[in-house]
């Protein structure tokens, strides 16, 4: 099988294979290659915040079969309604449904010592906050996880390393609170995956992250300490697929959840919004979120403008980050290393981490087009008759 991934400039990426006269075709080279059996065409699908910024802004995207469906969004809770803070959700599936990917949005749970505040709590439950005991990631998936997607039968669970970048951001968080003299907390972060099996023969891997903190601080009813916790519940993922295809859905999955680019100026800017509504008491309007400073608004009205003008300029002038994005860092980490290793590929835009089930890659050095291949004598260059392909060499971390 090979793999052809391109960005949203994939029509004329092939176009531009098969207008061309110039180039003459080796006896040689195979000709009757088939798209689905011998390679899968990619295409980039994005999610845009449409809530947060005075107009819309890309907030990441992955690399899909371009003929898979696909929507997603990031929801806002804006602050002081409970469990306040940003929630994303994305899904895809093929034509006939039997392939499946679904990002969930995350989900927090709130216990305390004192009854009253857990009543109070109870009151406000919503769909991302709920009043609920302590729990770790397999926990988590065992009682409410695979209840929620069809009661799959876990077939193996395999406790995984918690992401660094998130580690970083709950050290971060620790110390906001301990500085504005909320208490002293101690974090607990645990992440898991599992392989399963749904009563219709089609299986999947399903993942998710705990992190449990647990807070000692004054009661402001009668001024004795008491302990509180907060589970946060993050990274709910599952991809479903036939239970005969397991070998492809290893190689598809890899690719799928490797592609992933998280836009850094929506991320810094939400991260500084948040941390500012942390620290005020009151915030005087939550219609609309606005940029931060003016570096971080400029950098989303270019996006959208150069968007409109072309969007394969875009992927390979704006999106530089792509590139230089570290696996360790990017939100499918634990999730991916359940089902195959990365190998890192550098090309003249950067370096790439792909899936290690394949041998051999390709780029066109526009960052956002590639071939994934087992075979040693395929050339896209030559079948395509595009001489903008190159073979990309793979390098150690």
């Amino acid at each position: 099988m090979i793999s052809f991934s391109t960005g949203c400039n994939s029509q004329s990426t092939q176009n531009s294979g098969n207008n061309s006269k110039n180039t003459a075709v080796s006896s040689t080279v195979q000709k009757d290659f088939k798209e689905g059996t011998d390679y899968t065409v990619m295409t980039r699908a994005r999610v845009l915040d449409r809530i947060g910024f005075s107009q819309p802004v890309e907030v990441f995207s992955y690399l899909l079969p371009r003929d898979w469906n696909y929507n997603g969004e990031v929801i806002w809770i804006m602050p002081g309604q409970a469990g306040q803070g940003n929630y994303t959700w994305f899904t895809t599936e093929s034509p006939d449904k039997k392939w499946q990917f679904h990002i969930l949005p995350g989900v927090n749970y709130i216990m305390s010592e004192e009854p009253f505040i857990n009543q109070t709590n109870q009151a406000s439950a919503n769909q991302f906050f709920r009043v609920g005991q302590p729990m770790d990631a397999e926990t988590y998936l065992k009682q409410f996880f695979v209840q929620e997607i069809g009661n799959p039968e876990i077939i193996s669970i395999d406790q995984e390393e918690y992401p660094a970048a998130y580690l970083r951001k709950i050290e971060e968080g620790k110390a906001e609170l301990q500085a504005s003299g909320m208490g002293q907390g101690q974090t607990f972060p645990t992440a898991v995956s599992a392989s399963v099996k749904w009563a219709d023969g089609s299986e999947g891997i399903i993942g998710c992250l705990s992190v449990v903190i647990k807070m000692t601080m004054v009661n402001q009813y009668n001024g004795q300490y008491m302990t509180s916790y907060v589970t946060t519940i993050g990274e709910r993922k599952v991809f479903r697929f036939p239970g005969s295809r397991k070998a492809d859905a290893k190689k598809l999955m890899a690719t799928i959840s490797n592609s992933i680019q998280t836009n850094p100026a929506w991320q810094t800017t939400v991260d500084q919004f948040w941390k500012a509504a942390r620290q005020q008491s009151r915030i005087d309007s939550w219609n609309k979120v606005r940029m931060m400073d003016e570096y971080t608004r400029q950098i989303g009205q270019n996006a959208i403008k150069k968007g409109n003008e072309n969007l394969a300029r875009i992927d390979a002038n704006m999106r530089s980050w792509e590139a230089g994005q570290q696996s360790q860092d990017r939100m499918h980490n634990n999730f991916i290393k359940a089902i195959r290793e990365v190998e890192t590929y550098k090309d003249a835009t950067g370096t790439y981490e792909m899936s290690s089930s394949y041998n051999h890659a390709w780029s066109r050095n526009d960052g956002s087009s590639f071939i994934m291949t087992d075979n040693p004598n395929f050339d896209p260059s030559s079948v395509f008759q595009d001489q903008q392909w190159k073979q990309m060499r793979r390098v150690k971390n």
